[in-house]
């Protein structure tokens, strides 16, 4: 498998790098976890949009989904598309309010709202604690962690190789369990240590190292660091509690898994 960054930065995009977003590689089957802010023109630069496999959003807060919409309109309304978008609908696996949540970001009034349906060229799959599904010639696995909104972190499994995104989570076993023995693990990791820190927001440098120690991954890849955040902090911090590889992913990377 091989992990492409659209967009790494936390909170929002800053000015080097959209928001949170990845194009995974698994054979030949290519899904993108998550689309924030200033994504899809990323995407663009690595993949025609036409052949994408799948979406899968850990969960609905903007950084990580607004630019379905940009998604949308390209699969609506593009004058030459490859296929007929409403017989071939792109799957999109994510928490159960996206639909009405996409509708609501898509449509600029009430009445629009009330009025929009994307199933013409969407195909909602609802996430949910423990559940599996085949993706192409992928698995994808999904677990529930601890952020103010219902959230998962994601398992992408292919060739005996598996990838793991901790999407924003404050600290939780659902995490460790779920990354348990993967090869990589793709962790946000937002602030610097500190007893101040807020309880199931995010991770700290130290907590995203402990998580990976704690389920025995092969590698960790620190994502989702905010423009206000000393990224080198972050870094040192992991790498006190993790003692296997560290990395601080950047935009416009590909990474093996």
């Amino acid at each position: 498998m091989r992990l492409v960054v659209l967009g790494c930065s936390g909170s929002g995009p800053g000015p080097g790098s959209p928001a949170s977003g990845y194009l995974v590689e698994a054979g030949d089957t290519r899904l993108t976890l998550d689309l924030g802010n200033g994504t899809f023109g990323a995407l663009q630069r690595h993949l025609d949009p036409w052949e994408l496999d799948a979406c899968v959003f850990s969960h609905l807060h903007p950084d990580h989904c607004a630019d379905f919409s940009s998604l949308l309109v390209w699969r609506r309304y593009h004058p030459a598309p490859p296929y007929d978008a409403t017989r071939n609908r792109l799957a999109v696996h994510a928490p159960v309010e996206a639909p009405e949540r996409f509708a609501a970001a898509y449509a600029p009034s009430a009445a629009e709202r009330a009025e929009t349906d994307l199933s013409d060229v969407m195909a909602f799959g609802v996430l949910s604690d423990g559940c599996e599904t085949t993706v192409g010639g992928a698995v994808l696995r999904a677990g529930a962690v601890d952020h103010p909104c219902e959230a998962y972190g994601l398992r992408v499994e292919h060739g005996g190789r598996s990838l793991v995104y901790s999407g924003d989570t404050g600290p939780c076993d659902g995490l460790v369990d779920l990354a348990r023995g993967a090869d990589v693990l793709l962790c946000e990791a937002s602030w610097p240590h500190s007893d101040a820190m807020p309880a199931g927001v995010h991770l700290s440098g130290r907590q995203a190292g402990e998580h990976a120690a704690a389920a025995g991954v092969g590698r960790l890849l620190l994502t989702h660091v905010p423009i206000w955040t000393d990224a080198d902090v972050i870094l040192a911090e992991a790498k006190e509690a993790f003692d296997g590889p560290v990395e601080l992913v950047r935009p416009d990377a590909a990474y093996e898994v």
